[in-house]
């Protein structure tokens, strides 16, 4: 397990970040949108870890970013979960093509 290339630990990562791109991309739906960016997060989190195995083996710098990226990543989530129940419960719809009614 500590012999894997780095190689092994990056081509995960930006297959994941990729897809999470694509998702972001071409989803309509919002909870879909949210997940989509979760996963660019998660990739972005494997990265933190794996340079700072790489690069810095004895420091913490990496595990740090990442646990922080994660806590913001939490927030956000619950933060958007929370807007796309009250779009929910005024329009019935979480579909993005439908959030310019919400123009005052």
């Amino acid at each position: 397990m500590d012999n894997l290339p780095i190689a092994m630990y990056i081509i995960p990562s930006i297959i994941m970040f990729c897809c999470g791109v694509y998702g972001f991309v071409t989803r309509k739906n919002l909870i879909a949108i949210l997940i989509s960016l979760e996963l660019m997060l998660n990739a972005v989190d494997i990265n933190f870890v794996v340079f700072n195995r790489f690069l810095y083996p004895g420091q913490l710098e990496g595990m740090m970013f990442t646990l922080f990226a994660i806590a913001i990543a939490a927030a956000e989530t619950g933060l958007a979960i929370a807007i796309i129940v009250n779009l929910f419960r005024w329009a019935r719809n979480i579909d993005i093509r439908d959030l310019n009614k919400m123009k005052f």
